[in-house]
Parts: C-alpha cells; sequence; structure tokens
C-alpha cells in the first residue's frame, strides 16, 4: 500500500552545466513553471550543434557532453557563483579551470579544460552555450526531477550494490514514500508544509548516464537494462512541475494530494 505521506526532503541539488556534477543545496526558491535556479542553465555541445542561444529551443541531449557517453564529466568537481556567474572546476581536489561565463575568455578557459578531461567521444572542441531564461533539462517543460530514496534503498538490494542518489541525477531526493510508488503518483500533487506544491507529471526514463559511478566515473552497472528486465520498465524517478512557488529546504515535507 502507498505511503501518501509526509515525505521528507533528504537533498537539494541543481546542476549549473548540463553533464557536470551537482551542487548540493540546503534551501533553495521554487518559481512556479520554472527549474531551480540556474539549474542546467549551461549545456557543453559537443563539437557544432544545432543550438541557437538567439532562439533558443528544446535540443535533444545527443548534442552535448554528457555522461553517457563521456563519462570522464563525473571525475570533475564543480562549483558555479549565481552573482558572478563564475564557474570552478576541479579535478581530484585541485582546480583546474575558473572562468565567467557570461565572457568568451572564461568560457574559453573551461572548453579548454573539459577538452583535456574528457578524452573519448568528442567530436570536436567542446562550446558552452547558454541563453537567458532556458534550461537544458532533458524534458522540454521546466520542471523539477523527483526520486525517492526508499526506491534507491530496493534497487541497491535488488542490485546487490550500494546505488547512489546522484547517478539519477535528481533535484529532489525525498525519503518516506514506499519503494517505487513515486511512478504512480502521475497528476498527484506534494505540497510541502511551506505551502510549495509541484505537480507530477512524467515518469523518467533512464539512460546509460546511470551506470556510471558519479565518484571514480566508472561504468560499474549496468541499470537500464537491469530495470527493463527485472520491471518490464527502464524508469525511476519523475518530473514535476512548480504549481506554487515559496522556499523549500531540506527536512522539509510534502503531503500527496490530488
Amino acid at each position: 500500500m502507498t505511503k501518501v505521506g509526509p515525505a521528507r526532503i533528504e537533498a537539494l541539488y541543481r546542476y549549473p552545466v548540463k553533464g557536470l556534477m551537482p551542487e548540493p543545496l540546503e534551501n533553495v526558491v521554487l518559481t512556479p513553471l520554472q527549474t531551480l535556479p540556474f539549474d542546467r542553465a549551461y549545456a557543453i555541445e559537443n563539437g557544432p550543434g544545432p543550438f541557437d542561444p538567439a532562439k533558443p529551443r528544446h535540443v535533444s541531449k545527443i548534442h552535448f557532453v554528457m555522461l553517457m557517453k563521456n563519462e570522464e564529466l563525473a571525475t570533475l568537481h564543480a562549483e558555479f557563483d549565481d552573482k558572478t556567474s563564475t564557474l570552478v572546476i576541479a579535478k581530484a581536489g585541485v582546480e583546474i579551470a575558473r572562468g565567467d561565463l557570461r565572457t568568451e575568455a572564461g568560457r574559453n578557459r573551461m572548453e579548454d579544460a573539459i577538452a583535456k578531461v574528457v578524452t573519448s567521444g568528442l567530436r570536436g572542441r567542446p562550446r558552452i552555450v547558454s541563453s537567458p531564461g532556458h534550461s537544458f533539462s532533458d524534458v522540454a517543460a521546466k520542471c523539477v526531477h523527483v526520486i525517492n530514496r526508499q526506491s534507491i534503498e530496493s534497487l541497491s538490494t535488488m542490485l546487490g550494490a550500494n546505488i547512489d542518489a546522484r547517478r539519477f541525477r535528481p533535484n529532489l531526493v525525498i525519503d518516506g514514500l514506499e519503494p517505487w510508488s513515486e511512478l504512480g503518483l502521475i497528476g498527484k500533487r506534494l505540497r510541502s508544509n511551506g505551502g510549495t506544491v509541484l505537480e507530477v507529471f512524467k515518469r523518467t526514463q533512464r539512460c546509460a548516464a546511470t551506470n556510471v559511478d558519479p565518484e571514480t566515473g566508472v561504468r560499474d552497472l549496468k541499470i537500464p537494462s537491469f530495470l527493463l528486465k527485472t520491471l518490464g520498465h527502464s524508469d525511476f524517478g519523475v518530473y514535476a512541475r512548480v504549481i506554487d512557488g515559496g522556499s523549500i529546504g531540506i527536512g522539509d515535507t510534502f503531503e500527496i494530494t490530488g
């Protein structure tokens, strides 16, 4: 039987640059029909690509440097400063590049560093792209990606491995629901104790990016194929739209309604 709440926010993450590892957050202010602030605000084109900053539109992730094809990205630690648009990337605890992504010089420094780290699957010089207000999510809708801690624990048991939540690139990790019950929440709403409301609209179909260990960059599991073979689908996690905005933080609770 599905537990209907309360569910607790265990972790919050954002991804200022699509493909790079997440930044953990303590709290964040959500705006209706928007992503987390600066979530996937930048992406790294894999050589010449179709994205036009003057006419931004959703394009497939295959055009970008990403974990599904470029697992070396997992070895990079990234920090982004909202106020200065400065990105810092480090490898093995050592800073390797820093740059203001609003400037050509800053982007060039980051692109040079990424080209040295990503040694497989590049189709040309990487290019950092962005457009005001655009998000490079895997889905066209501006939304929040939610996964369930109990589903992670269940999958860990099934695989006989300790699964890191970051494999699934979540924005919110929620604790307190029955395993796999989030997949049945399409059309339901999650209302936080502070009044923020999310509406679940789509299950997340997983790709090979989840096979990469976020600490080592090693492809050590085959999660989508295992899900398909075992459960008959490759879904893990859900997408939700922000209906009523507000501040949310670690430890906040959600009730499921609707």
